[in-house]
């Protein structure tokens, strides 16, 4: 697949996802010159900017002349106040604003942009920066085709996407796929701590469990069989795995957990959309 950005990229604001999907357009053959990063504290010790990719402080640097396809917004959503106003501008010539924030609902930017304003609120993940990200988007009305099939593109050069019809849902994805990794992150952490307290030394129960939630997690891709029957095919009666997934399937086991934690998630941005 190679990227037709059909005009300019702004990307406003370079960290660590602005960053990763900068590098997947460009592994896409994205033509770095119709890329114009836009970031005052950008750190060249933590992101490389290939040549031909413009970078500006702000968007008063932005030449007269460039008339974007796309902007990103990919600043954290308590600067989105402070930073979009100054891309109101392009609004009249039809460019599509992708916002990846977090819990700012597309009201907020019809707000700020009016209400022709063509957007687009996505919810992507960490894994993104290793090419394995998961990506849920939500359009509003004035969106065409033709933009709605670039910005998946966009999200796409770094992982899977999905779209969603009704933005009320887009908190629930985040509890689930934008928090999700930092629950497979504990998990880890968990099954090495554990593997420590029955003896194992430290590196190795590292290893053991990194890899073998890394593993499983690529078996699971990569099966046709469900998740449950692969918990299955590993569990033999009356064995080990057995024993232990009778703790872990009990009633106050890990579903309970999870249920409390993913709502949890989902109510803390309803709140923080609504503030």
């Amino acid at each position: 697949m190679t990227l037709d950005l059909n005009g300019t990229l702004l990307l406003v604001g370079c960290g660590k996802m602005g960053g990763a999907l900068l590098a997947g357009w460009l592994e896409q053959g994205v033509d770095p010159t119709q890329v114009i990063v836009v970031d005052p504290a950008l750190d060249p010790s933590r992101i490389s900017i290939p040549q031909g990719v413009q970078v500006v402080v702000n968007a008063d640097e932005i030449s007269g002349d460039v008339i974007p396809s796309v902007i990103l917004l990919a600043v954290k959503p308590q600067a989105m106040g402070d930073v979009v106003p100054a891309y109101a501008k392009y609004a009249a010539s039809g460019a599509v604003y992708l916002s990846i924030a977090a819990g700012t609902p597309i009201s907020f930017f019809q707000n700020q942009f009016g209400d022709t304003a063509h957007i687009v609120r996505v919810m992507p993940n960490t894994p993104a920066a290793v090419g394995q990200g998961m990506s849920v988007l939500c359009a509003n009305g004035n969106v065409s085709p033709v933009q709605k099939e670039l910005c998946g593109a966009l999200l796409e050069a770094v992982g899977q996407t999905a779209w969603l019809e009704d933005e009320n849902l887009m908190d629930a994805v985040t509890a689930v796929s934008g928090s999700g990794p930092a629950y497979v992150f504990l998990l880890i952490e968990s099954l090495a701590e554990a593997g420590r307290k029955v003896g194992l030394p430290d590196a190795l129960a590292q290893q053991l469990a990194l890899q073998t939630v890394a593993g499983s997690g690529e078996l699971a891709r990569q099966s046709e069989e469900a998740p449950a029957q692969l918990r299955i095919n590993v569990t033999s009666p009356g064995g080990t795995t057995a024993a232990a997934l009778d703790v872990l399937m009990a009633n106050n086991g890990l579903q309970p957990i999870m249920d409390a934690a993913v709502a949890a998630a989902e109510r803390r941005g309803r709140e923080l959309g609504a503030s």
